[in-house]
Protein backbone atom coordinates (compact mmCIF):
# COMPACT_ATOMS: atom_id res chain seq x y z
CA UNK A 1 0.00 0.00 0.00
CA UNK A 2 1.24 3.81 -0.69
CA UNK A 3 2.15 5.81 2.50
CA UNK A 4 -1.28 7.69 1.90
CA UNK A 5 -3.46 4.01 2.15
CA UNK A 6 -4.84 4.94 -0.96
CA UNK A 7 -4.63 2.87 -3.64
CA UNK A 8 -3.72 4.69 -7.48
CA UNK A 9 -5.98 4.09 -10.36
CA UNK A 10 -4.89 4.25 -14.14
CA UNK A 11 -7.50 4.47 -17.01
CA UNK A 12 -7.63 1.02 -18.81
CA UNK A 13 -5.42 1.07 -22.61
CA UNK A 14 -6.25 0.01 -25.89
CA UNK A 15 -4.99 -3.49 -24.56
CA UNK A 16 -7.19 -3.68 -21.37
CA UNK A 17 -10.17 -3.11 -23.34
CA UNK A 18 -9.49 -6.37 -26.19
CA UNK A 19 -8.62 -8.47 -22.84
CA UNK A 20 -11.86 -7.36 -21.24
CA UNK A 21 -13.69 -8.45 -24.34
CA UNK A 22 -12.14 -12.37 -24.82
CA UNK A 23 -14.85 -14.42 -23.47
CA UNK A 24 -12.94 -17.32 -22.06
CA UNK A 25 -11.09 -14.60 -20.13
CA UNK A 26 -13.99 -13.01 -18.99
CA UNK A 27 -15.52 -16.90 -18.27
CA UNK A 28 -12.35 -18.20 -16.28
CA UNK A 29 -11.22 -14.93 -14.13
CA UNK A 30 -8.23 -14.01 -15.68
CA UNK A 31 -9.28 -10.83 -18.15
CA UNK A 32 -10.85 -9.14 -14.53
CA UNK A 33 -7.85 -10.24 -13.22
CA UNK A 34 -5.08 -8.87 -15.81
CA UNK A 35 -7.45 -5.02 -16.30
CA UNK A 36 -6.99 -4.61 -12.37
CA UNK A 37 -2.93 -5.50 -12.51
CA UNK A 38 -2.90 -3.48 -15.15
CA UNK A 39 -5.30 -0.44 -14.16
CA UNK A 40 -3.88 -0.61 -10.32
CA UNK A 41 -0.55 -1.55 -10.48
CA UNK A 42 0.26 -1.61 -6.53
CA UNK A 43 -2.06 -5.08 -6.64
CA UNK A 44 0.11 -7.87 -7.74
CA UNK A 45 -1.95 -11.05 -7.57
CA UNK A 46 -5.44 -9.63 -8.21
CA UNK A 47 -6.23 -13.22 -7.60
CA UNK A 48 -5.66 -12.76 -3.48
CA UNK A 49 -8.72 -9.56 -3.90
CA UNK A 50 -10.85 -10.09 -0.97
CA UNK A 51 -14.49 -10.18 -2.46
CA UNK A 52 -15.68 -7.01 -0.54
CA UNK A 53 -12.82 -5.26 -2.57
CA UNK A 54 -13.83 -6.48 -5.68
CA UNK A 55 -16.80 -4.13 -6.54
CA UNK A 56 -14.45 -0.82 -5.36
CA UNK A 57 -11.94 -1.54 -7.29
CA UNK A 58 -13.93 -2.22 -10.51
CA UNK A 59 -15.74 1.14 -10.05
CA UNK A 60 -12.83 3.24 -9.17
CA UNK A 61 -11.30 1.33 -12.95
CA UNK A 62 -14.56 2.41 -14.65
CA UNK A 63 -14.41 6.29 -13.84
CA UNK A 64 -11.03 6.85 -14.03
CA UNK A 65 -11.73 5.42 -17.78
CA UNK A 66 -14.98 6.59 -18.62
CA UNK A 67 -16.20 9.01 -16.52
CA UNK A 68 -18.66 8.71 -13.28
CA UNK A 69 -22.05 8.32 -15.21
CA UNK A 70 -23.31 5.06 -16.24
CA UNK A 71 -26.76 4.56 -18.22
CA UNK A 72 -28.32 1.69 -17.59
CA UNK A 73 -31.44 0.31 -18.89
CA UNK A 74 -34.63 0.28 -16.70
CA UNK A 75 -38.03 -1.31 -17.23
CA UNK A 76 -40.68 -0.27 -14.69
CA UNK A 77 -42.51 -3.17 -13.03
CA UNK A 78 -45.40 -0.93 -12.86
CA UNK A 79 -46.54 0.32 -16.32
CA UNK A 80 -43.49 -1.42 -18.41
CA UNK A 81 -42.31 1.45 -19.61
CA UNK A 82 -38.46 1.18 -20.54
CA UNK A 83 -36.22 3.91 -20.02
CA UNK A 84 -32.12 4.92 -19.79
CA UNK A 85 -30.72 6.30 -16.03
CA UNK A 86 -27.74 7.95 -15.98
CA UNK A 87 -26.04 6.65 -12.62
CA UNK A 88 -23.46 8.91 -10.75
CA UNK A 89 -20.52 6.00 -9.75
CA UNK A 90 -19.20 8.38 -7.56
CA UNK A 91 -22.46 7.66 -5.33
CA UNK A 92 -21.98 3.97 -5.85
CA UNK A 93 -18.59 4.06 -4.69
CA UNK A 94 -19.50 6.12 -1.65
CA UNK A 95 -21.70 3.64 -0.42
CA UNK A 96 -20.01 0.42 -0.58
CA UNK A 97 -18.94 -0.49 2.71
CA UNK A 98 -16.83 -3.68 3.82
CA UNK A 99 -18.66 -6.21 6.08
CA UNK A 100 -17.28 -6.34 10.10
CA UNK A 101 -15.47 -9.77 9.92
CA UNK A 102 -13.64 -9.39 13.29
CA UNK A 103 -16.87 -9.71 14.93
CA UNK A 104 -16.87 -13.73 15.37
CA UNK A 105 -20.16 -16.02 16.33
CA UNK A 106 -20.58 -17.92 19.26
CA UNK A 107 -22.12 -21.17 19.35
CA UNK A 108 -21.85 -22.74 22.71
CA UNK A 109 -18.33 -23.53 23.28
CA UNK A 110 -17.17 -22.97 19.89
CA UNK A 111 -15.75 -19.65 18.30
CA UNK A 112 -15.98 -19.10 14.51
CA UNK A 113 -13.98 -16.36 13.11
CA UNK A 114 -15.20 -15.08 9.61
CA UNK A 115 -13.05 -13.91 6.59
CA UNK A 116 -13.99 -12.47 2.85
CA UNK A 117 -13.55 -15.10 -0.14
CA UNK A 118 -10.67 -14.03 -2.06
CA UNK A 119 -11.84 -13.08 -5.95
CA UNK A 120 -9.64 -16.93 -6.71
CA UNK A 121 -12.14 -19.07 -4.60
CA UNK A 122 -15.49 -17.39 -5.39
CA UNK A 123 -14.79 -17.68 -9.19
CA UNK A 124 -13.46 -21.07 -9.02
CA UNK A 125 -16.87 -21.68 -7.19
CA UNK A 126 -19.09 -19.80 -9.45
CA UNK A 127 -17.47 -21.24 -12.73
CA UNK A 128 -18.39 -24.56 -11.23
CA UNK A 129 -21.74 -23.80 -9.76
CA UNK A 130 -22.36 -22.51 -13.33
CA UNK A 131 -21.65 -25.35 -15.17
CA UNK A 132 -23.81 -27.42 -13.07
CA UNK A 133 -26.88 -25.50 -13.28
CA UNK A 134 -26.02 -25.85 -16.61
CA UNK A 135 -25.97 -29.34 -16.97
CA UNK A 136 -29.50 -29.13 -14.79
CA UNK A 137 -31.59 -26.92 -17.31
CA UNK A 138 -30.59 -29.42 -20.21
CA UNK A 139 -31.56 -32.62 -18.16
CA UNK A 140 -35.37 -32.22 -19.14
CA UNK A 141 -35.11 -32.43 -22.65
CA UNK A 142 -32.10 -34.99 -22.95
CA UNK A 143 -31.86 -37.81 -25.18
CA UNK A 144 -31.61 -40.80 -22.23
CA UNK A 145 -34.31 -42.62 -20.29
CA UNK A 146 -36.09 -41.16 -17.37
CA UNK A 147 -34.29 -42.93 -14.97
CA UNK A 148 -30.87 -42.16 -15.98
CA UNK A 149 -32.36 -38.56 -15.74
CA UNK A 150 -32.97 -38.61 -12.39
CA UNK A 151 -30.28 -40.29 -11.56
CA UNK A 152 -28.02 -37.20 -13.14
CA UNK A 153 -30.23 -35.18 -11.37
CA UNK A 154 -29.65 -36.54 -7.88
CA UNK A 155 -25.68 -36.16 -8.76
CA UNK A 156 -25.66 -32.68 -10.02
CA UNK A 157 -27.66 -31.56 -6.91
CA UNK A 158 -25.53 -33.44 -4.85
CA UNK A 159 -22.06 -31.42 -6.66
CA UNK A 160 -24.53 -27.89 -6.17
CA UNK A 161 -24.56 -28.95 -1.88
CA UNK A 162 -20.82 -29.26 -1.97
CA UNK A 163 -20.08 -26.30 -3.99
CA UNK A 164 -22.14 -24.67 -1.02
CA UNK A 165 -19.78 -26.49 1.33
CA UNK A 166 -16.79 -25.20 -0.89
CA UNK A 167 -17.98 -21.51 -0.09
CA UNK A 168 -18.90 -21.89 3.37
CA UNK A 169 -15.31 -23.04 3.94
CA UNK A 170 -13.02 -20.72 2.54
CA UNK A 171 -15.50 -17.63 4.26
CA UNK A 172 -14.21 -19.40 7.69
CA UNK A 173 -11.43 -18.41 8.81
CA UNK A 174 -11.18 -20.27 12.17
CA UNK A 175 -13.06 -22.25 14.61
CA UNK A 176 -12.15 -21.62 18.15
CA UNK A 177 -13.00 -25.15 20.35
CA UNK A 178 -11.75 -25.59 24.10
CA UNK A 179 -8.88 -27.44 23.13
CA UNK A 180 -7.59 -25.48 19.91
CA UNK A 181 -7.75 -23.63 17.33
CA UNK A 182 -8.79 -25.14 13.85
CA UNK A 183 -8.02 -23.19 10.49
CA UNK A 184 -7.11 -26.04 8.13
CA UNK A 185 -9.30 -26.13 5.09
CA UNK A 186 -9.78 -29.46 5.22
CA UNK A 187 -10.73 -29.91 8.69
CA UNK A 188 -13.39 -26.92 8.21
CA UNK A 189 -14.93 -28.73 6.03
CA UNK A 190 -14.92 -32.27 7.70
CA UNK A 191 -16.92 -29.76 10.32
CA UNK A 192 -19.16 -27.92 8.10
CA UNK A 193 -20.15 -31.66 6.91
CA UNK A 194 -20.75 -33.14 10.12
CA UNK A 195 -21.98 -29.92 11.99
CA UNK A 196 -25.95 -29.85 13.15
CA UNK A 197 -28.42 -28.66 11.04
CA UNK A 198 -29.11 -25.30 13.52
CA UNK A 199 -25.52 -24.68 13.10
CA UNK A 200 -25.34 -25.16 9.67
CA UNK A 201 -27.85 -22.83 9.15
CA UNK A 202 -26.61 -20.16 11.60
CA UNK A 203 -23.50 -20.38 9.77
CA UNK A 204 -24.89 -19.99 6.23
CA UNK A 205 -26.72 -17.19 7.21
CA UNK A 206 -23.60 -15.40 8.72
CA UNK A 207 -21.72 -15.42 5.37
CA UNK A 208 -24.75 -14.44 3.21
CA UNK A 209 -25.39 -11.31 5.64
CA UNK A 210 -21.49 -10.34 5.82
CA UNK A 211 -21.61 -11.02 1.72
CA UNK A 212 -24.58 -8.85 1.00
CA UNK A 213 -23.35 -6.03 3.17
CA UNK A 214 -20.75 -5.48 1.06
CA UNK A 215 -22.32 -5.15 -2.11
CA UNK A 216 -23.51 -3.01 -4.40
CA UNK A 217 -27.13 -1.95 -3.58
CA UNK A 218 -30.20 -1.61 -5.90
CA UNK A 219 -30.61 1.97 -7.61
CA UNK A 220 -33.66 3.59 -6.42
CA UNK A 221 -35.44 4.84 -9.88
CA UNK A 222 -38.68 6.69 -10.27
CA UNK A 223 -40.73 6.08 -13.90
CA UNK A 224 -41.09 9.50 -15.52
CA UNK A 225 -44.43 7.73 -17.16
CA UNK A 226 -46.19 6.64 -13.67
CA UNK A 227 -44.13 8.25 -10.97
CA UNK A 228 -43.90 4.65 -9.64
CA UNK A 229 -40.49 4.19 -7.56
CA UNK A 230 -38.92 0.87 -7.80
CA UNK A 231 -35.48 -0.49 -6.71
CA UNK A 232 -33.19 -1.59 -10.05
CA UNK A 233 -30.50 -4.08 -9.34
CA UNK A 234 -26.86 -3.01 -10.82
CA UNK A 235 -24.66 -5.88 -11.35
CA UNK A 236 -20.59 -5.74 -12.95
CA UNK A 237 -21.45 -7.24 -15.30
CA UNK A 238 -17.79 -6.92 -18.13
CA UNK A 239 -19.56 -6.50 -21.22
CA UNK A 240 -21.86 -3.74 -20.19
CA UNK A 241 -20.77 -2.51 -17.14
CA UNK A 242 -17.28 -1.41 -18.95
CA UNK A 243 -18.66 -0.27 -22.43
CA UNK A 244 -17.89 3.38 -22.56
CA UNK A 245 -20.70 6.06 -22.05
CA UNK A 246 -22.51 6.93 -25.49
Amino acid sequence: MPGNNELPVLPMTAIDEITYRTPDGLFNGQAVVNVIQSCVPNIKDAWKIPQPDLNAILTAIRIASYGHELEIGTKCPNCTHEDDYVLDLRTVLDQLKSSDFDEPMVHGDLTITFCPMSYESQNMTNQEQFEEQKIMQLLPTADMEEKEKILKMQEVLKKITELTLKALKWSIANIRTPAAIVSEPEFIDDFLKNCDRALFTKIRDRVIELRQNSEIKPVGITCTECDHSYQQPLTLDMTSFFAPAS
